[in-house]
């Protein structure tokens, strides 16, 4: 998320309960989409996944892999590099607790409505 957030843990805490609802309302709207298109639930689910982990984990996951893959052989280049990045210090634990939030925002999502349809046996 590229959100001005405040520094340090409560910045790592909100982020992952942003992923959190971000996993919530994509579990609500691909359900809605797979009614209408005829899809199966699994279906639905999967595609809440990717969408709820690449909007609340997307830009902090980007940065890690970056960093990981460019050669920053000066240290001009890694000040650059670091200067991108919203709290560069804790963008580790950020990306970890959203994609966790993302994907239990999901798995909550699910659970709220799973039963509210009855079953087709």
């Amino acid at each position: 998320m590229n959100l001005p957030l405040p520094f340090g843990w409560p910045g790592v805490l909100i982020a992952g309960l942003i992923a959190f609802a971000i996993g919530v309302v994509s579990l609500l709207l691909w359900r809605w989409l797979a009614r209408l298109a005829g899809w199966t639930e699994p279906q639905a689910i999967g595609g809440a996944c990717v969408t709820a982990v690449a909007i609340g984990a997307g830009i902090d996951s980007w940065n890690l892999f970056y960093l990981g893959v460019v050669t920053l052989e000066s240290p001009l280049y890694a000040r650059i590099a670091l200067a991108k990045i919203h709290d560069a210090d804790h963008v580790g634990a950020r990306a970890f607790l959203e994609w966790a939030g993302a994907l239990s925002g999901v798995v909550a999502g699910w659970l709220m409505v799973r039963d509210r349809e009855p079953h087709q046996d």
